[in-house]
């Protein structure tokens, strides 16, 4: 199976199925010298593991991570960064009805159709448990950018029809509510909302953003290797991901030039915009502004409600899905888009290393 390897010089590979042994993440790469431990990445997995909440599956892991290789003495050594998850909770069983039955909303058809042939037991590489090995990955990246100011706030923006007040955001919220949204108001109908959805067997959908300030500027290349595309490759590379937008997004399209612009102005003997209409990229690249990205994720499609699809023989029939599952996504996906964007701006930060010759001279011909 190709596809499992993300980056281009700091790059992250993932491995391991929902109902293995374990899943893993490798990373290569990543400077020596960066602190890092595993408590460090426990925390970002702690804001992705499942059993937390109402809102969330209650497949109970501890996600615990392990560090197998590349830290020593508590500091990056250069070499790669092996990490380990193991599963503890499997159900498998819970699966076995869908054994030869496609679910609708998955990837079984798809996958099938492929490789012919699938694990049937959550889905396999497909399942969104892979997701914890990339945010075992990605706070490395996260704490790589944080030594250079760069930082993040992530948050469920709205879920179904319900969207936060921008007037009431409150950045504290976030940590305080199970639904990860910095509205407390807007978090309290929303719980309402998915309560009624849970006793229904049905599911929602939702919207994380993520704003991402400290970025100089001059990350990304302007054709094939745009920063917005490569954050878009990255976002768009988790399951359930349907819309991706950067800035105001689609609604550029409503706007004419002189209002969608940005305009510039001299702040202390730095270029700055009045607006961020482009959401921090021009022509693809950082313009030192916040990065604002905002992900569309579908509803949970494995709902408890009977459903019309098809077995592996092309015969209609019915299916009740069984097992553990989450009546909406978004919350648990907070950290995964997080940290996916943060391995991407990491990348793109030591690819623009070489991009200048005087970046080189002040590395190689320093008298420090």
């Amino acid at each position: 199976m190709a596809g499992s390897v993300f980056g281009d010089i700091l790059k992250l590979s993932t491995w391991g199925e929902s109902h293995g042994p374990a899943l893993g993440a490798v990373l290569d790469g990543c400077p020596a010298g960066l602190p890092i431990d595993e408590e460090y990445i426990q925390s970002f997995l702690n804001r992705r593991k499942p059993g937390q909440s109402r809102f969330s599956t209650p497949r109970a892991e501890s996600d615990k991570v392990e560090i197998l290789s590349g830290v020593f003495e508590g500091k990056t050594t250069g070499t790669p960064i092996s990490l380990l998850i193991r599963n503890e909770t499997q159900r498998s069983g819970d699966y076995s009805n869908i054994m030869d039955v496609y679910r609708p909303g998955h990837a079984d058809f798809t996958f099938d159709a492929k490789y012919g042939f699938r694990d049937y037991r959550g889905g396999g590489r497909s399942s969104g448990r892979e997701t914890a090995a990339r945010v075992a990955g990605g706070a490395i990246a996260v704490k790589l950018l944080s030594e250079f100011g760069i930082s993040f706030i992530t948050y469920v923006e709205s879920v179904g029809d319900i969207k936060i007040d921008p007037e009431k955001f409150d950045k504290d919220e976030i940590f305080n509510n199970e639904l990860y949204m910095p509205d407390k108001k807007a978090a309290e109908k929303a719980a309402k909302y998915l309560d009624d959805l849970r006793s229904n067997g049905d599911s929602s959908g939702a919207v994380v953003k993520c704003i991402i300030s400290g970025v100089p500027a001059g990350l990304g290349d302007p054709v094939f290797d745009k920063l917005d595309a490569k954050l878009s490759a990255a976002v768009f590379s988790i399951g359930a991901v349907k819309s991706f937008e950067v800035g105001i997004g689609k609604d550029a399209s409503t706007l004419t030039g002189s209002v969608n612009n940005d305009n510039f102005f001299n702040e202390n003997g730095r270029v700055a915009k009045r607006t961020n209409n482009a959401g921090g990229i021009l022509g693809g690249i950082s313009d030192g502004s916040d990065i604002v990205l905002t992900a569309g994720f579908k509803p949970t499609p494995s709902i408890y409600r009977e459903q019309d699809t098809v077995n592996r023989g092309g015969e209609d029939t019915k299916l009740t899905i069984k097992g553990r599952h989450d009546p909406i996504i978004a919350p648990r996906a907070v950290v995964v888009v997080e940290t996916m964007a943060a391995l991407t701006i990491a990348d793109a930060l030591l690819k623009n290393a070489s991009s200048k010759l005087d970046s080189l001279r002040k590395i190689y011909l320093s008298d420090n």
